[in-house]
């Protein structure tokens, strides 16, 4: 089941498994990131998969953010994240990620993640310390927005 994750305890646990981040660092984003959802899919009441979806804009078009996605270990290969971003794609009217490295883009891309803009285009309303989160963590030589532009 896909729903919003309210629950701080529950976004600390995936991702302190899946990012290894502290959970005074993980708090410190979910309490501070503004015009942000999380989606989480849930498996027997466990948050099993999860990300962030954030305004911002590409270019000075608005757009939402795919930031901290990330599913539990005992939960990859089930295509669960593949069923959050097919939700994000029907909620939301435009999409947008970094992805972390290459093995990412073509993920992505295998799912409609196509187009892509430098990271220069990209743009949040959001403090100096979020930014710095959502900037992070691409080990890309060339680091790429990547947009969801239609069918997969």
């Amino acid at each position: 089941m896909i729903k919003l994750v309210n629950n701080s305890k529950e976004i600390i646990d995936i991702w302190r498994e899946v990012f290894g981040d502290s959970e005074e660092e993980i708090l410190f984003f979910a309490d501070n990131v503004k015009d942000a959802e999380c989606l989480g899919f849930y498996s027997d009441g466990v948050l099993a998969s999860m990300m962030y979806v954030v305004r911002c804009s590409i270019n000075g078009v608005d757009s939402n953010y795919i930031y901290a996605a990330c599913t539990l270990k005992e939960y990859r290969s089930k295509g669960l994240m593949t069923e959050l971003l097919s939700y994000a794609e029907s909620a939301y009217s435009s999409l947008c990620l970094i992805p972390a490295n290459e093995g990412l883009v073509e993920y992505y891309a295998l799912r409609g993640f196509d187009e892509t803009e430098s990271v220069n285009a990209l743009s949040f309303s959001q403090t100096d310390e979020i930014n710095e989160y959502l900037f992070d963590g691409c080990s890309l030589e060339k680091p790429i927005v990547l947009m969801y532009k239609g069918e997969k």
